[in-house]
């Protein structure tokens, strides 16, 4: 995002805080909360009980941080708080997670076999004429307006909660897959198959979007050339 400040390093991040520096308490704050909102709501069920654990998860940082040893980042100490917070909110709200198998509505194949080359074909099973992959090309324009971010935000809001979860720890937050799988209590197997559906989702959706996009911004560069 333009003008976003850059955090300092962790050690220094840490100090600030400790010290009490209200302009680096905010500066986190800024920064991570949206993430960590989005997150929250993978276990609770209001966008208002999210924002409480949020904040709760603020506070316990606020409590806790001349406890914090170092022995991870503090982004993931912080997330950590917040998922064990949202949790336990979960747990009341008669909402849980649980990872340890695919649920109904994530089953079904991630990509329509329709696609694919039908059984009897030459090389069965690969893609069919005309429904390869494409690879986007996104006009700037779009970028600018922010309408990519939308639609991604849009088919992340769309997921099931435990691929939301997933997805949103991997790519929007950044985490690796062994801190995801810490921060979860959840297998590298169990992972890799949530990020994997989670991710084909939001291609899915992505697709019709920018190949649409894409082609009116070729209709527009062949009209300039006439």
């Amino acid at each position: 995002m333009a003008g976003a400040r850059e955090l300092p390093p962790d050690e220094v991040l840490v100090q600030r805080l400790r010290e009490g520096d209200e302009e680096t308490f905010a500066l986190v704050l800024d920064t991570w909360s949206g993430g960590m909102l989005r997150l929250a709501m993978s276990f609770v069920s209001t966008t208002a009980s999210a924002e409480e654990a949020v904040q709760d998860t603020w506070l316990a940082v606020i409590r806790g941080i001349s406890d914090f040893e170092g022995r991870s980042s503090l982004k993931t100490w912080v997330y950590r708080i917040l998922v064990h917070t949202a949790k336990a909110r979960g747990v009341k709200e008669s909402r849980t997670v649980p990872f340890a198998s695919l649920l109904p509505e994530e089953e079904g194949p991630t990509v329509d076999a329709s696609r694919f080359r039908a059984p009897g074909e030459w090389y069965a099973g690969h893609w069919a004429v005309g429904q390869e992959p494409r690879h986007w090309h996104i006009p700037e324009d779009h970028v600018l307006r922010g309408e990519v971010r939308e639609r991604i935000v849009e088919a992340l809001d769309e997921l099931p909660p435990r691929l939301r979860t997933v997805i949103t720890l991997r790519d929007v937050a950044g985490y690796g897959s062994e801190e995801v799988c810490s921060l979860l209590e959840i297998s590298p197997g169990n992972q890799r198959v949530l990020l994997h559906r989670a991710r084909a989702f939001v291609r899915r959706k992505l697709e019709g979007y920018l190949s649409g996009a894409q082609d009116v911004a070729a209709g527009g560069d062949e009209r300039g050339l006439r």
